[in-house]
Protein backbone atom coordinates (compact mmCIF):
# COMPACT_ATOMS: atom_id res chain seq x y z
CA UNK A 1 0.00 0.00 0.00
CA UNK A 2 2.80 2.41 0.87
CA UNK A 3 4.54 1.55 -2.40
CA UNK A 4 1.42 2.36 -4.41
CA UNK A 5 1.07 5.70 -2.60
CA UNK A 6 4.61 6.59 -3.62
CA UNK A 7 4.30 5.47 -7.24
CA UNK A 8 0.90 6.98 -8.01
CA UNK A 9 2.04 10.62 -8.15
CA UNK A 10 4.84 9.70 -10.56
CA UNK A 11 2.38 7.84 -12.76
CA UNK A 12 0.00 10.79 -12.77
CA UNK A 13 2.83 13.15 -13.64
CA UNK A 14 3.86 10.93 -16.56
CA UNK A 15 0.28 10.76 -17.83
CA UNK A 16 -0.10 14.55 -17.63
CA UNK A 17 3.17 15.04 -19.48
CA UNK A 18 2.07 12.66 -22.25
CA UNK A 19 -1.27 14.45 -22.52
CA UNK A 20 0.41 17.86 -22.75
CA UNK A 21 2.84 16.51 -25.33
CA UNK A 22 -0.01 15.14 -27.44
CA UNK A 23 -1.89 18.42 -27.15
CA UNK A 24 1.11 20.47 -28.26
CA UNK A 25 1.79 18.17 -31.24
CA UNK A 26 -1.85 18.25 -32.32
CA UNK A 27 -2.11 22.04 -32.11
CA UNK A 28 1.18 22.55 -33.97
CA UNK A 29 0.15 20.08 -36.69
CA UNK A 30 -3.27 21.71 -37.07
CA UNK A 31 -1.66 25.15 -37.27
CA UNK A 32 0.58 23.99 -40.13
CA UNK A 33 -2.39 22.50 -41.98
CA UNK A 34 -4.37 25.70 -41.47
CA UNK A 35 -1.54 27.84 -42.80
CA UNK A 36 -0.98 25.62 -45.84
CA UNK A 37 -4.55 24.78 -46.81
CA UNK A 38 -7.01 26.90 -44.85
CA UNK A 39 -9.76 25.71 -42.48
CA UNK A 40 -10.93 22.92 -44.81
CA UNK A 41 -7.51 21.27 -44.50
CA UNK A 42 -7.92 20.91 -40.72
CA UNK A 43 -9.82 17.63 -40.72
CA UNK A 44 -9.65 15.17 -37.85
CA UNK A 45 -8.03 12.58 -40.10
CA UNK A 46 -5.40 14.97 -41.45
CA UNK A 47 -4.55 16.35 -38.02
CA UNK A 48 -4.30 12.95 -36.36
CA UNK A 49 -2.05 11.71 -39.16
CA UNK A 50 0.20 14.78 -39.04
CA UNK A 51 0.45 14.66 -35.24
CA UNK A 52 0.92 10.89 -35.02
CA UNK A 53 -2.08 10.27 -32.76
CA UNK A 54 -5.39 8.45 -33.04
CA UNK A 55 -8.53 10.52 -33.85
CA UNK A 56 -10.16 9.77 -30.45
CA UNK A 57 -7.23 11.55 -28.79
CA UNK A 58 -8.26 14.80 -30.49
CA UNK A 59 -11.83 14.57 -29.22
CA UNK A 60 -10.65 13.61 -25.75
CA UNK A 61 -8.38 16.66 -25.52
CA UNK A 62 -10.43 19.29 -27.36
CA UNK A 63 -14.03 18.08 -27.24
CA UNK A 64 -14.82 18.80 -30.88
CA UNK A 65 -13.37 20.45 -33.98
CA UNK A 66 -14.32 23.93 -32.80
CA UNK A 67 -12.41 23.35 -29.59
CA UNK A 68 -9.38 22.34 -31.64
CA UNK A 69 -9.70 25.38 -33.90
CA UNK A 70 -9.96 27.69 -30.87
CA UNK A 71 -6.74 26.17 -29.52
CA UNK A 72 -5.03 26.61 -32.90
CA UNK A 73 -6.09 30.26 -33.14
CA UNK A 74 -4.87 30.95 -29.59
CA UNK A 75 -1.56 29.25 -30.42
CA UNK A 76 -1.10 31.20 -33.66
CA UNK A 77 -2.04 34.51 -32.05
CA UNK A 78 0.41 33.95 -29.18
CA UNK A 79 3.19 32.88 -31.54
CA UNK A 80 2.73 36.00 -33.67
CA UNK A 81 2.68 38.38 -30.70
CA UNK A 82 5.74 36.71 -29.18
CA UNK A 83 7.60 36.93 -32.49
CA UNK A 84 7.45 40.71 -32.33
CA UNK A 85 9.95 42.65 -30.29
CA UNK A 86 8.54 43.19 -26.82
CA UNK A 87 8.05 46.92 -26.40
CA UNK A 88 7.38 48.70 -23.13
CA UNK A 89 4.47 51.15 -23.17
CA UNK A 90 5.67 54.65 -23.98
CA UNK A 91 4.45 57.93 -22.53
CA UNK A 92 2.42 58.42 -25.74
CA UNK A 93 -0.60 56.09 -25.58
CA UNK A 94 -1.92 57.33 -28.93
CA UNK A 95 1.40 56.37 -30.51
CA UNK A 96 1.12 52.98 -28.83
CA UNK A 97 -2.36 52.60 -30.35
CA UNK A 98 -0.88 53.27 -33.79
CA UNK A 99 1.70 50.56 -33.21
CA UNK A 100 -0.98 48.17 -31.98
CA UNK A 101 -3.09 48.85 -35.08
CA UNK A 102 -0.14 48.10 -37.37
CA UNK A 103 0.54 44.87 -35.51
CA UNK A 104 -3.13 43.87 -35.85
CA UNK A 105 -3.06 44.45 -39.62
CA UNK A 106 0.23 42.58 -39.83
CA UNK A 107 -1.26 39.56 -38.06
CA UNK A 108 -4.09 39.36 -40.59
CA UNK A 109 -1.92 39.74 -43.67
CA UNK A 110 0.70 37.28 -42.45
CA UNK A 111 -1.89 34.71 -41.32
CA UNK A 112 -5.11 35.23 -43.31
CA UNK A 113 -6.63 31.82 -42.53
CA UNK A 114 -5.84 32.17 -38.84
CA UNK A 115 -7.24 35.72 -38.75
CA UNK A 116 -10.43 34.66 -40.51
CA UNK A 117 -11.01 31.98 -37.88
CA UNK A 118 -10.11 34.35 -35.07
CA UNK A 119 -12.63 37.01 -36.10
CA UNK A 120 -15.09 35.23 -38.36
CA UNK A 121 -15.15 31.58 -37.38
CA UNK A 122 -17.79 31.76 -34.64
CA UNK A 123 -21.53 32.24 -34.76
CA UNK A 124 -22.89 35.78 -34.32
CA UNK A 125 -22.56 37.10 -30.79
CA UNK A 126 -19.75 34.70 -29.88
CA UNK A 127 -16.05 35.61 -30.08
CA UNK A 128 -13.08 33.27 -30.13
CA UNK A 129 -11.00 33.26 -26.93
CA UNK A 130 -8.08 34.79 -28.86
CA UNK A 131 -10.30 37.60 -30.16
CA UNK A 132 -11.47 38.30 -26.61
CA UNK A 133 -7.83 38.53 -25.46
CA UNK A 134 -6.97 40.88 -28.32
CA UNK A 135 -9.93 43.13 -27.52
CA UNK A 136 -8.90 43.27 -23.86
CA UNK A 137 -5.46 44.44 -24.98
CA UNK A 138 -7.12 47.15 -27.08
CA UNK A 139 -9.37 48.20 -24.18
CA UNK A 140 -6.31 48.67 -21.96
CA UNK A 141 -4.76 50.93 -24.60
CA UNK A 142 -7.96 52.97 -24.81
CA UNK A 143 -8.01 53.27 -21.01
CA UNK A 144 -4.47 54.71 -21.08
CA UNK A 145 -5.56 57.29 -23.67
CA UNK A 146 -8.48 58.25 -21.43
CA UNK A 147 -6.21 58.53 -18.39
CA UNK A 148 -3.96 60.87 -20.38
CA UNK A 149 -6.91 63.17 -21.06
CA UNK A 150 -6.87 62.46 -24.81
CA UNK A 151 -10.09 60.47 -25.26
CA UNK A 152 -13.05 62.36 -26.75
CA UNK A 153 -15.76 59.68 -26.48
CA UNK A 154 -16.64 56.96 -23.94
CA UNK A 155 -14.08 54.17 -23.62
CA UNK A 156 -16.43 51.37 -24.67
CA UNK A 157 -17.43 53.15 -27.87
CA UNK A 158 -13.84 54.10 -28.68
CA UNK A 159 -12.66 50.50 -28.30
CA UNK A 160 -15.56 49.20 -30.40
CA UNK A 161 -14.89 51.77 -33.13
CA UNK A 162 -11.18 51.00 -33.37
CA UNK A 163 -11.92 47.27 -33.30
CA UNK A 164 -14.50 47.56 -36.10
CA UNK A 165 -12.25 49.77 -38.22
CA UNK A 166 -9.24 47.50 -37.73
CA UNK A 167 -11.10 44.29 -38.54
CA UNK A 168 -12.82 45.85 -41.54
CA UNK A 169 -9.55 47.15 -42.92
CA UNK A 170 -7.82 43.82 -42.39
CA UNK A 171 -10.56 41.77 -44.04
CA UNK A 172 -10.65 44.21 -46.96
CA UNK A 173 -6.91 43.84 -47.50
CA UNK A 174 -7.09 40.06 -47.17
CA UNK A 175 -9.83 39.93 -49.82
CA UNK A 176 -7.85 42.13 -52.22
CA UNK A 177 -5.19 40.51 -54.46
CA UNK A 178 -1.79 41.43 -53.10
CA UNK A 179 -0.75 43.30 -56.24
CA UNK A 180 -3.89 45.47 -56.07
CA UNK A 181 -3.78 46.45 -52.41
CA UNK A 182 -3.69 50.15 -51.61
CA UNK A 183 -0.57 50.64 -49.46
CA UNK A 184 -2.13 53.74 -47.87
CA UNK A 185 -5.47 52.17 -46.92
CA UNK A 186 -4.41 50.94 -43.49
CA UNK A 187 -2.72 54.22 -42.55
CA UNK A 188 -5.69 56.29 -43.72
CA UNK A 189 -8.19 54.13 -41.83
CA UNK A 190 -5.98 54.17 -38.73
CA UNK A 191 -5.70 57.95 -38.65
CA UNK A 192 -9.43 58.38 -39.31
CA UNK A 193 -10.24 56.09 -36.37
CA UNK A 194 -7.78 57.87 -34.08
CA UNK A 195 -9.13 61.29 -35.10
CA UNK A 196 -12.65 60.11 -34.28
CA UNK A 197 -11.83 59.10 -30.71
CA UNK A 198 -9.09 61.47 -29.54
CA UNK A 199 -8.48 65.12 -28.82
CA UNK A 200 -5.39 66.94 -30.06
CA UNK A 201 -4.15 67.63 -26.53
CA UNK A 202 -4.97 66.53 -22.99
CA UNK A 203 -8.39 67.65 -21.83
CA UNK A 204 -8.26 71.19 -20.47
CA UNK A 205 -10.77 73.36 -18.70
CA UNK A 206 -12.10 74.72 -22.00
CA UNK A 207 -12.30 71.35 -23.79
CA UNK A 208 -15.87 70.71 -22.74
CA UNK A 209 -17.57 68.45 -20.23
CA UNK A 210 -17.52 65.26 -22.34
CA UNK A 211 -13.72 64.93 -22.54
CA UNK A 212 -13.39 65.91 -18.88
CA UNK A 213 -15.96 63.30 -17.83
CA UNK A 214 -14.23 60.58 -19.88
CA UNK A 215 -10.87 61.43 -18.30
CA UNK A 216 -12.21 61.45 -14.75
CA UNK A 217 -14.09 58.19 -15.26
CA UNK A 218 -10.89 56.48 -16.43
CA UNK A 219 -9.10 57.58 -13.25
CA UNK A 220 -11.98 56.68 -10.93
CA UNK A 221 -10.84 53.09 -10.13
CA UNK A 222 -7.57 54.44 -8.73
CA UNK A 223 -9.11 56.63 -6.05
CA UNK A 224 -9.78 55.39 -2.54
CA UNK A 225 -11.37 58.62 -1.33
CA UNK A 226 -14.86 57.31 -2.11
CA UNK A 227 -16.78 54.28 -0.95
CA UNK A 228 -17.86 51.67 -3.49
CA UNK A 229 -21.45 53.00 -3.64
CA UNK A 230 -20.15 56.55 -4.07
CA UNK A 231 -17.87 55.46 -6.90
CA UNK A 232 -20.80 53.69 -8.54
CA UNK A 233 -22.98 56.79 -8.34
CA UNK A 234 -20.23 59.06 -9.65
CA UNK A 235 -19.53 56.59 -12.47
CA UNK A 236 -23.20 56.74 -13.48
CA UNK A 237 -23.16 60.55 -13.51
CA UNK A 238 -19.95 60.64 -15.54
CA UNK A 239 -21.38 58.15 -18.05
CA UNK A 240 -24.36 60.46 -18.54
CA UNK A 241 -22.11 63.45 -19.17
CA UNK A 242 -19.80 61.46 -21.46
CA UNK A 243 -22.66 60.11 -23.57
CA UNK A 244 -25.49 62.67 -23.55
CA UNK A 245 -27.19 61.19 -26.64
CA UNK A 246 -27.68 57.84 -24.89
CA UNK A 247 -28.96 59.61 -21.79
CA UNK A 248 -31.61 61.42 -23.85
CA UNK A 249 -32.71 58.12 -25.44
CA UNK A 250 -32.93 56.40 -22.06
CA UNK A 251 -35.02 59.23 -20.64
CA UNK A 252 -37.30 59.17 -23.68
CA UNK A 253 -37.83 55.41 -23.38
CA UNK A 254 -38.50 55.54 -19.63
CA UNK A 255 -42.28 55.27 -18.93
Amino acid sequence: MEREDVIAPDANHEANRDRDGNRDRIVAAAARLLSDGGPDAVSTRAVSSAAGVQPPTIYRLFGDKQGLLDAVVAYGFTEYVNSKAAEEPTDDPVGDLRAGWDQHIGLGLANPALYSLMYGGHRPGVSSPAAVTAFEMLARLIRRIAEAGRLAIPEERAAALVHAAGCGTTFTLIATPEDRRDPELSRTAREAAIAAITTDAPAAADSGPVAAAVTLRAALPRTDALTAPERGLLREWLDRIADPARTVVERTETP
